[in-house]
């Protein structure tokens, strides 16, 4: 706890959401999010959504501080709002649990999260929503999916377009050579979806072409590592925006590969263990060279490992955390972009979301330093979204998403979970308020 912060902040007292229209939080030690080095006794000061300064303390003036409330931080650390760049939340739709989510999300200094296909017609409204201060929710930025015909006898393509033939609702589209792509990307994009995420069952002729449309519609594109039966050679090559799931990238090296998102079978671990595979080099110097982001969710292989070492009889995973760490050290050194995604919802009894775990795992496994590991989670995350010009950062002309902790990120990562306040387009959720999910919010999994 830093001594000197105002005791409201302390105490919890909870802040309206705007208390004036400036406000100016003073004597604050910055981590800005471009990964560079903090700078103290600073002062941010906010006008309704937007930053209109960050200057030192010591500089303010009368017209500074007349008429605005006035946040004394007493040297606590304010950093971007958080950005989780892979979630779902509505496969199927279920409102209390998603609610649930986000306040979770919210609370715990996430501004931003980035879904990656679900029931479009429930996140579209969340994200109106949260836009809109409605509700307690990060701002929502989606892909409507696209995937082979093979790929809808899958369960959750039905839940996830209920009322609707799988493969038929424009945000799940079973994509043919026959498609009139124009059409299928203008439909996408009628969701209101920033991206196609492009998921299973395409040749890779499919995915050039949904990216070439998708491209010149102003659309970004998302894939798996792997969009089987194209090889991840094939999704580099088409020139995608963000490859997610640092280990289906290993598939490159296997002969012969899965030729389904069904048949995923464990990665040839010996001839990647070393870190320094050349197949995958390759890899990784044309991500690099093309601009394209790894999503790596080491996270999720976490998740993999524990339940495998529960149930050994459970099916073996196709890899370990330790594994698709030592692949993203691989892909950081040679310069790929990493952007901090977890596509894993902790338990109700977690505090804090899963985003925090894997910027632990960022740093400590793949070894990235704190701060490139914040701005992996903060500048990095806007820009896939498009929005770097809007958030992500903290400086003049930004929104005002960011987060104010009692202790120092950059000495620890695990000091996000000394988090006091959100504040999320200029509006303040005192981590004292948080209620935690309840069992009727998300009950029990059968």
């Amino acid at each position: 706890m830093v001594a000197g912060m105002a005791a409201t902040i302390l105490a919890g007292e909870a802040a309206p959401l705007i208390a004036a229209d400036v406000t100016v939080y003073r004597d604050a030690t910055v981590i800005d999010g471009k990964g560079g080095a903090s700078r103290s006794h600073m002062a941010v000061i906010v006008e309704g959504e937007t930053i209109q300064a960050v200057k030192p303390a010591a500089s303010l003036t009368a017209a500074d501080t007349e008429g605005a409330d006035i946040v004394d931080l007493g040297g606590a650390y304010v950093m971007p709002g958080l950005v989780d760049s892979h979630q779902h939340m509505a496969t199927p739709p279920d409102h209390p649990r998603a609610l649930a989510q986000m306040r979770r999300d919210l609370y715990g200094g996430i501004t931003a999260a980035r879904i990656m296909a679900d029931d479009l017609r429930a996140v579209g409204d969340y994200a109106r929503a949260s836009a809109q201060g409605e509700i307690v929710a990060p701002d929502i930025y989606y892909a409507a999916l696209m995937a082979g015909p093979d790929f809808f006898d899958d369960p959750r393509t039905a839940a996830a377009a209920r009322g609707v033939k799988p493969g038929t609702a424009p945000w799940m589209q079973a994509i043919t050579p026959e498609t009139d792509m124009p059409l299928a990307i203008a439909r996408a994009k009628g969701t209101s979806a920033i991206a196609v995420k492009l998921y299973d069952n395409l040749h890779p002729a499919e995915l050039k072409r949904i990216t070439a449309e998708a491209h010149r519609q102003g659309m970004f594109v998302w894939a798996h590592g792997m969009v089987f039966p194209s090889a991840p050679e094939d999704v580099v090559a088409a020139g995608v925006d963000v490859i997610s799931h640092t280990c289906y990238l290993a598939y490159q090296v296997m002969n012969p590969r899965p030729t389904t998102y069904k048949d995923r079978r464990p990665v040839e671990t010996e001839k990647l263990q070393g870190g320094d595979n050349p197949v995958m080099a390759k890899i990784f110097r044309d991500m690099a060279a093309k601009g394209i982001a790894l999503d790596a969710t080491i996270r999720v292989y976490r998740e993999m490992d524990d339940r495998y070492a529960a149930n050994p009889k459970m099916k073996q995973p196709y890899c370990t955390a330790d594994l698709a760490a030592t692949l993203t050290k691989q892909a950081y050194d040679f310069g790929v972009k990493i952007v901090a995604g977890t596509d894993v919802v902790p338990p109700r009894e977690a505090a804090f979301p899963a985003l925090y775990d894997e910027l632990v795992l960022l740093n400590e496994k793949v070894g990235m330093p704190a701060g490139a590991v914040i701005r992996a989670a903060t500048y990095e995350g806007a820009r896939i979204l498009g929005q770097e010009d809007t958030f992500g950062t903290v400086e003049a002309g930004k929104r005002a998403n960011f987060i104010v902790t009692g202790s120092d990120p950059l000495a620890s990562l695990a000091n996000i979970r000394d988090i006091r306040f959100t504040v999320k387009r200029g509006k303040r959720y005192d981590r004292s308020d948080y209620q935690g999910i309840t069992a009727e919010e998300m009950p029990d999994e059968e």
